[in-house]
C-alpha cells in the first residue's frame, strides 16, 4: 500500500495523456440511435402494433398478446441489425441504482435446430429472482419469485460496450403478491394521479387539457479524479467517500474552478460520455465547472418524469464505464471530500399540457394567469403540508454529509419565490376580502405578465440556499443528493401535488355548488391557501441561525440526521396519504421505511470499520516510523553532548505525534464498542438512531487527530494520496 500512491503519482508525471476527445460526430447524426424510438416503430412494426403501442403510452391502455408478440418480433429485428445478441429487463430495485439479467436470442427447437427468438411473453413479463435485493420484509429469503412487466412508456435501448450489444427493456419489479419492489412502480402510480388531478383543475380554464405531464430537468454533480489515486484510496472504494483527509492549503477558496477552462482530460472523458448519452437518447445540454476543484456538473433538456428519472440512472451507469476508459473515477458521493463543496443532483421540476401549456409559467392573460397562480399557490400549499415528506425524500447517510453547508440547502424545508411573487401573493391576500363582494372581482384583473421582465429578473438572483427555490417557470428541488434515484423525491412531489389538487378542486366545487362564480370560488381557495401556507415562504439566509430559530417559531421541523427524517413514514398522516391515492400500501411503506434504515446503518457501519482499518494500517504505523526516527535523532543528540534546548523542537513533535496516535486508537477503540452495543440492538430503527448517535460522533474525532498526523509525519511514509493530490494532479 505505501508504494501505491508514489505508484500513481509517477505514472501520472510519466503518462502520455490521450486527449484526442470522441465528439468527432454531430450530435443530431447519433441522438437516439440506440433507442427504439417512435421512428424505429415505425418502420420495424405494422401499422396496428404500432397504433397498438402508441395508443398504450399516451392512454395507460393494456397491449393485447397478439399486440405484444408482434411489437416483439419488430424489436427484436431492429435489434438484431444492430447486432445485438442478448436482451434484458432492466429495472431499479430498492438498492438504488439498476439491475439486469441478460438472457439470449438463441434457443434450440426440440430436433436441435438453432433458433433466434422474442416472444410477445419474453417482452412483457421476465422473473429474475428476488430473494437478494431489499424488501424490508415483503419477501421471506426462501421466496424468491419476482416479477418484472414491461413499461412501454419508457423505450427500450441498446447497452454497448467494447464486449458486447445488449437491448434493455425498461420495467417495474414486483413480488408475487403484487407489491412493489422497486422505485418505478410508486412513480408511474404518481404520474398518473397527478395527470387526473391536474386535469381535473385545469379544467376550470382550458377544457380542451387532456393530460398533465410532470417534467424534470436534473442537474447531476459529480467529481473526477485520477483512478490510481482512487485506488490507493481504500475508503474511497469502499464508501465513495475519503474518511480521512487535511484540506489542502489551496481549495475552492479563490473559486477559480468554478466556470473556468475544462481540463483537457476531463474534457476528452466528458465527451465520450455525452456521445455514448446521446446514442441512448438522453439529451444532454449542459456541462461546466463546479465550484470545487475537480467538480464538474452536467444537465440535460427537460423530459418527462418517467423518461428522466430513467435517463438519470442510465447515464450514472455510463459515467462510470465511461470513466474507466480514460483510468478516470467519477465519484457521486454528496460528501467525497470534506472542506469544499459536495455534490448535489438539484431536480427542477413543472408541470405541462398536452395543449403546450406550462402550468408553473405565467401567462399572457387574466385567465391564464390565474390558471398559473393556481397551480403556483398549490405547490406551495403542498410543500407546507408535507414538508416533512419532502424532507425525508433526501434523507441518506451520504446526503447528511451534505446538507447545510457549502451552498447545499439546510435540512429545513422552505419555499423561496423571489421578492415580486412575494408581492403578488400579499396583494391577493389582503385584496381578496374574507366574504364574497363585487370586489374580488378586481383581483382577476390583474395582469402578472405585463411585469414578466421583474419576474424574471427577480428569479434569475435566485436564492441559492433555499432547499425549494421558484426560478421563473419551474420549481428548482436543491436538496436532492448527486447518488440519489430522482424517482424517490419524484413520487412524493407528485403525489403530494396531487392530493393537494384534490382537496382544491373539491373545496372550489363546495362554493360553486354554493352559488358562486368559478373564478370567484378559486381566487377565495387561492387566498385560502396562500394564508395556510405562508410559514413555508422564506427570502432570506438559509444558513443563518436566526433563520433556524425563526422556522422553530413557524413549526417548520429541522431534522438534521437521516433516522430521525424517516420517521416520517411511521405516521398516520403519511400511511393515510399514501393509501389513498394507492401509491403504497401500509405494508410497503413500511417496508421502505425498514430498507432505508437499514441502508443508513449498513452505510455507517462499512466508514465505520474502514476507519478502523485505515487507522490501524495507514494512519498510526508510519507516524510511529516516523516518531521512532525524530526518536533516535534525539539520542543522538545527547549522544554528542548537546543540551535538550538545542532539539526542544524535536521532543515538542514527538509529545504530539504520541497524542495524536493516542486520539486515534484510543478513540477507534471506543468507536467499536459503540458499533458492537448498537449491532446487539434488533429493532432497525434504534439500531440506525444508535449509529447515528453513539457511532458516528467519533468519526470526526478519530478524523481530527489523524490529519494533525498528516501534517507532521514525513510526506514520504505517509500511505494514503493527499486531498492536493486527488484534486489537483490529472
Amino acid at each position: 500500500m505505501s508504494n501505491l500512491r508514489f505508484q500513481a503519482i509517477k505514472s501520472l508525471t510519466n503518462r502520455q495523456q490521450d486527449i484526442r476527445g470522441y465528439g468527432d460526430h454531430r450530435v443530431t447524426a447519433i441522438f437516439a440511435s440506440n433507442v427504439f424510438t417512435q421512428k424505429a416503430q415505425r418502420e420495424y412494426l405494422s401499422d396496428e402494433a404500432y397504433k397498438s403501442l402508441i395508443n398504450s403510452v399516451k392512454t395507460g391502455s393494456k397491449i393485447d398478446r397478439r399486440m405484444a408478440e408482434q411489437i416483439a418480433n419488430g424489436m427484436k429485428a431492429w435489434a438484431m441489425e444492430k447486432g445485438v445478441t442478448h436482451f434484458t429487463h432492466w429495472f431499479q430495485p430498492l438498492t438504488g441504482g439498476t439491475a439486469e439479467k441478460h438472457d439470449s436470442f438463441f434457443t434450440l427447437k426440440g430436433d436441435g435446430t438453432a433458433l433466434e427468438i422474442f416472444d410477445g411473453d419474453a417482452l412483457t413479463q421476465q422473473e429474475p429472482d428476488a430473494s437478494s435485493f431489499p424488501n424490508g420484509g415483503i419477501r421471506a429469503t426462501f421466496e424468491a419469485r419476482g416479477y418484472t412487466a414491461w413499461d412501454p412508456t419508457s423505450p427500450s435501448f441498446i447497452l454497448e460496450t467494447a464486449y458486447g450489444k445488449t437491448m434493455c427493456i425498461p420495467t417495474i419489479f414486483i413480488s408475487y403478491s403484487g407489491e412493489s419492489l422497486d422505485t418505478k412502480t410508486p412513480l408511474l402510480k404518481a404520474i398518473d394521479l397527478v395527470n387526473k388531478s391536474a386535469v381535473d383543475v385545469c379544467h376550470y380554464f382550458d377544457k380542451n387539457v387532456t393530460r398533465v405531464s410532470p417534467t424534470l430537468g436534473w442537474e447531476q454533480e459529480y467529481f473526477v479524479i485520477e483512478e490510481s489515486l482512487a485506488n490507493a484510496r481504500p475508503d474511497l472504494l469502499a464508501t465513495g467517500r475519503t474518511l480521512y483527509g487535511h484540506t489542502p492549503a489551496k481549495g475552492q477558496q479563490l473559486d477559480d474552478h468554478y466556470f473556468g477552462a475544462i481540463p483537457e482530460r476531463v474534457f476528452a472523458y466528458m465527451q465520450d460520455f455525452e456521445q455514448e448519452a446521446y446514442k441512448l437518447g438522453i439529451p444532454l445540454r449542459t456541462r461546466h465547472n463546479e465550484v470545487a476543484p475537480s467538480q464538474f456538473e452536467c444537465a440535460p433538456i427537460f423530459e418527462e418524469v418517467n423518461i428522466a428519472v430513467d435517463h438519470n440512472s442510465l447515464l450514472m451507469e455510463v459515467m462510470n464505464r465511461v470513466a474507466k476508459r480514460h483510468q478516470l473515477k467519477v465519484l457521486m458521493h454528496e460528501k467525497p471530500f470534506a472542506g469544499v463543496n459536495g455534490s448535489g443532483k438539484h431536480n427542477n421540476w413543472s408541470l405541462a399540457t398536452d395543449t403546450g401549456v406550462n402550468l408553473l409559467a405565467p401567462g399572457k392573460t387574466p385567465r391564464t394567469n390565474l390558471m398559473f397562480l393556481t397551480f403556483f399557490v398549490n405547490v406551495l400549499k403542498a410543500v407546507h403540508d408535507y414538508a416533512d415528506l419532502l424532507r425525508a425524500s433526501i434523507a441518506s447517510s451520504n446526503n447528511d454529509h451534505r446538507l447545510g453547508a457549502n451552498e447545499a440547502p439546510p435540512a429545513i424545508i422552505s419555499v423561496y419565490v423571489g421578492k415580486y411573487l412575494t408581492d403578488v401573493l400579499k396583494e391577493v391576500e389582503e385584496r381578496v376580502s374574507g366574504k364574497f363582494t363585487e370586489q374580488d372581482e378586481v383581483i382577476l384583473k390583474m395582469d402578472i405578465h405585463k411585469n414578466i421582465p421583474e419576474l424574471l429578473l427577480d428569479n434569475t438572483d435566485r436564492n441559492r440556499t433555499s432547499p425549494f427555490a421558484f426560478t421563473g417557470n419551474k420549481f428548482e428541488f436543491r436538496a436532492v443528493g448527486s447518488s440519489a434515484n430522482c424517482a424517490w423525491p419524484m413520487t412524493i412531489l407528485n403525489t403530494i401535488m396531487a392530493d393537494t389538487l384534490i382537496q382544491f378542486k373539491k373545496e372550489v366545487d363546495a362554493l360553486i355548488e354554493a352559488g358562486e362564480k368559478k373564478e370567484i370560488a378559486v381566487i377565495h381557495i387561492i387566498r385560502k391557501y396562500i394564508t395556510e401556507s405562508k410559514n413555508i415562504c422564506f427570502e432570506g439566509d438559509n444558513y443563518s441561525e436566526a433563520w433556524a430559530q425563526e422556522a422553530a417559531k413557524r413549526g417548520l421541523n429541522n431534522f438534521k440526521d437521516t433516522p430521525r427524517a424517516l420517521d416520517v413514514f411511521a405516521t398516520d398522516k403519511a400511511k393515510k396519504l399514501f393509501e389513498n391515492h394507492d401509491i403504497f400500501t401500509h405494508h410497503e411503506l413500511e417496508a421502505r421505511h425498514e430498507i432505508m434504515l437499514e441502508e443508513y446503518v449498513k452505510k455507517v457501519q462499512i466508514e465505520a470499520r474502514m476507519m478502523g482499518y485505515l487507522a490501524s494500517n495507514s494512519i498510526v504505523p508510519p507516524s510511529i516510523q516516523y516518531q521512532n526516527t525524530l526518536v533516535q535523532n534525539v539520542k543522538g543528540l545527547k549522544e554528542i553532548g548537546l543540551t535538550i534546548d538545542t532539539f526542544r523542537s524535536q521532543l515538542e513533535i514527538i509529545e504530539n505525534i504520541s497524542k495524536h496516535i493516542n486520539g486515534v486508537s484510543d478513540n477507534v477503540e471506543k468507536m467499536i464498542e459503540a458499533r458492537k452495543k448498537a449491532n446487539e440492538i434488533e429493532d432497525m430503527h434504534a439500531r440506525a438512531v444508535a449509529y447515528c448517535d453513539e457511532v458516528k460522533p467519533y468519526f470526526e474525532t478519530i478524523r481530527y487527530h489523524a490529519d494533525k498526523l498528516e501534517l507532521v509525519v514525513d510526506d514520504k511514509l505517509w500511505n494514503l494520496p493527499k486531498y492536493r493530490e486527488m484534486l489537483f494532479l490529472r
